[in-house]
């Protein structure tokens, strides 16, 4: 088969699809794969490296597209990538179809076949491509919720770990999934003081076992949302439906309500966020305020580490992208039930109900 690596150009995004270990796989396998030129570079990867891994350098992304029976990268294609997918191809990348209408009918259009990094789904229905890069955002979220808790850029002024004699900050964590958990984990490790938020009262009693005294678990409701709402500092939203949009779990008229000053990082905005007042930002431009709240939602943030990012996503990408090199998207996806999970929209139609759901489509 013939695999191609265009490379991303979505804003500030540096993370690209297949490191040269992963190349060196697929050739090593009699596969042929060409990567556009710098495709590595914010990476940390050079063109020398891809040759020597055994690909080959195509110029542009118009030749990668062209001549590739799959394509693998990082991000949803943009519209300026939209007419160069050819009916046919496999396109294996993050999609996130729920949270763009747009995307979803140009793929359609497209009748390329669309496996989507995050509903590839192990039958104890864990999520095997997301978790690398939900644990790259779930621990950034507090990186960067520390920094615009700084008053210089319109944060409340709050160390989060505190000092001796003033207390920690309040971090406040929706959901205690992948995300959730890293989040509370770097919180905790700071200093702060950590309520993280589930309906499942399994993961709760999970997390509670896992973490120290200073996380503490709490039911996740409207009323006990209200409540921690007004006492927090830093809020990261972790909310996941699979392949679904996220639940909005922080209205508008909830902001009023909070610490001018204090911050939202909605990790979920890939997803449409679980904040009504989420929109996506970008890493050049990174947040917005509305009533006096700063919020975070950028929607890529793994991008920002692409070294970790890339290295981490290869780690768990590389065995269903041989698997599909080597037997055909259609035998492949037949063979191994997770795989085929990951099969959004085939050919014109899309196949994956939360998609249809999401928009409302009969």
């Amino acid at each position: 088969m013939i695999i191609g690596v265009p490379k991303e150009i979505k804003n500030n995004e540096s993370r690209v699809g297949m490191t040269p270990a992963g190349v060196f796989e697929l050739t090593k396998n009699n596969h042929k794969v060409y990567v556009q030129s710098d495709a590595g570079f914010g990476s940390g990867f050079f063109n020398d490296d891809y040759i020597e891994a055994g690909a080959l350098i195509l110029e542009t992304i118009e030749e990668v597209y062209a001549i590739s029976d799959m394509i693998v990268k990082v991000k949803e294609p943009i519209e300026s990538e939209y007419a160069l997918i050819k009916p046919d191809q496999v396109i294996f990348t993050y999609f996130h179809f729920a949270s763009s209408e747009t995307l979803t009918k140009a793929m359609i259009d497209s009748k390329s076949v669309c496996i989507a990094y995050e509903t590839v789904e192990d039958d104890d229905g864990s999520l095997p491509l997301l978790v690398p890069m939900s644990e790259v955002a779930g621990r950034m979220a507090i990186q960067q919720g520390a920094k615009y808790l700084e008053k210089p850029i319109k944060g409340r002024g709050v160390l989060l770990g505190g000092v001796p004699g003033v207390p920690p900050g309040k971090v406040l964590v929706l959901g205690a999934g992948i995300v959730g958990i890293q989040a509370a984990k770097m919180a905790a490790g700071l200093g702060a003081h950590v309520t993280i938020m589930d309906i499942n009262m399994k993961q709760l009693r999970y997390v509670n076992d896992i973490m120290p005294n200073h996380v503490v678990t709490e039911f996740s409701s409207q009323y006990n949302i209200r409540k921690r709402i007004k006492e927090a500092d830093l809020i990261i939203g972790g909310v996941l439906i699979k392949g679904a949009k996220a639940p909005k779990l922080i209205t508008r008229d909830m902001l009023k309500d909070m610490h001018p000053g204090a911050v939202i990082v909605d990790v979920a905005v890939d997803q449409g966020g679980c904040i009504e007042t989420t929109k996506p930002t970008t890493h050049e431009d990174p947040t917005f305020i509305i009533d006096d709240v700063v919020h975070y939602c950028v929607a890529n943030m793994p991008g920002a580490v692409p070294y970790t990012s890339t290295v981490a996503l290869t780690n768990v990408t590389l065995p269903y992208v041989l698997r599909l090199a080597n037997q055909g998207w259609e035998q492949a996806c037949e063979s191994d039930k997770t795989l085929a999970k990951g099969l959004n929209i085939v050919k014109g139609e899309v196949v994956y109900k939360e998609i249809i759901e999401a928009f409302h489509w009969d």
